[in-house]
C-alpha cells in the first residue's frame, strides 16, 4: 500500500521530518518532499538543475522544478494514461509552458545503474579510506558509462571531498575536474560553489589564505542567491579564517559576526 512504484492513483502522501532538524533543513525538506508529494515521486541523479536529485546541491525548487510541476497539473496529461499516451502530449504541452525551450537540442540520458548509486551512498555515508574507495568506484563506473554530465562531476567531487584531509593534492585535481564539468551545465553555478568551499578549505589548511579568500569570494554570492544559509555560514567562516591568517583581524571579526545570522 505504501510502495509508490505500485500505486496507480495517489490520493494521500505523508511527509515525515525529524523534530530536531534546523529551521533551514525543515524548509529544504518541505521544498523537496512537498514537491515530490504533489509531483514526480522519484529522484534522478542526471537532473542538474533540480531538487529532484539526491546530490543535495539545490535546497529550494528551481525553475526546472516549477516547470515540471506545471506540466504535472496541466490539462493534457490525465490519471490513468500510460507512458506512451503522456509522451505524445508532451511536445505541445512543453511548447506552451516553456516556449523558450523550443528548438533547443536535448540529450537523452540513461538512469544511473544501481552499483553507482550504492557507491554514492557509501561515499557520503562513510569516512576515510571507505569513502575514498567508494568515490573511486563512482568515478570508475562513470567512466565506464561514458558520462560527461553532472554524474561524472559528482563522482570527481566525491573523490575530492574524500581526500581533502589525507591527500590534498589529489583532492584539488579531482575537485578541479568537477568544477570544470559543472561550469558547462545549466544551473551548475550552485554545484561549483560547493566545490569552491572544498577548495577554500584545502587552500586554508595548506597555508594559502589568499587563494581561500578567492574561492570563498567567488562562491558566496551564488550561495546567498540560492538561499543556502548553512553553506553560506561555512564559507564566511572559512573566509574569516583566511583573513585572520593574513593579519586582517577586523575583517575576520566582521565576517564571523555576519556568519552568526
Amino acid at each position: 500500500m505504501v510502495d509508490w512504484t505500485r500505486l496507480t492513483r495517489r490520493e494521500r502522501v505523508v511527509i515525515v521530518i525529524p523534530s530536531d532538524n534546523s529551521a533551514q533543513e525543515v524548509r529544504d525538506c518541505l521544498h523537496e518532499e512537498l514537491a515530490q508529494a504533489i509531483g514526480p515521486l522519484n529522484d534522478l541523479y542526471h537532473l542538474p538543475d533540480s531538487v529532484f536529485n539526491d546530490d543535495n546541491f539545490h535546497t529550494v525548487l528551481t525553475g526546472f522544478d516549477m516547470l515540471i510541476l506545471r506540466a504535472f497539473y496541466a490539462p493534457e496529461p490525465q490519471s490513468g494514461m500510460n507512458e506512451a499516451e503522456v509522451a505524445r502530449r508532451l511536445p505541445d504541452l512543453l511548447a506552451r509552458l516553456n516556449p523558450a525551450g523550443e528548438g533547443r537540442a536535448g540529450q537523452m540520458k540513461t538512469v544511473a545503474p544501481r552499483p553507482w548509486v550504492q557507491a554514492v551512498e557509501q561515499a557520503f555515508g562513510s569516512r576515510g579510506g571507505t569513502a575514498k574507495a567508494a568515490a573511486e568506484r563512482m568515478v570508475s563506473i562513470a567512466n565506464a558509462q561514458g558520462w560527461s554530465d553532472g554524474r561524472m562531476a559528482f563522482s570527481h567531487y566525491a573523490l575530492g571531498r574524500a581526500q581533502v584531509t589525507s591527500y590534498p593534492e589529489a583532492a584539488v585535481r579531482a575537485l578541479a575536474r568537477a568544477s570544470e564539468i559543472y561550469r558547462r551545465l545549466p544551473g551548475g553555478q550552485v554545484h561549483e560553489a560547493h566545490v569552491d568551499m572544498q577548495l577554500a578549505a584545502v587552500a586554508l589548511a595548506n597555508g594559502q589564505p589568499a587563494q581561500a579568500v578567492q574561492f570563498g569570494g567567488r562562491a558566496i554570492p551564488v550561495v546567498r542567491q540560492s538561499q543556502n544559509a548553512a553553506l553560506l555560514a561555512s564559507l564566511m567562516l572559512l573566509k574569516a579564517g583566511a583573513f585572520e591568517a593574513q593579519g586582517m583581524a577586523a575583517e575576520a571579526r566582521a565576517l564571523r559576526l555576519d556568519s552568526l545570522g
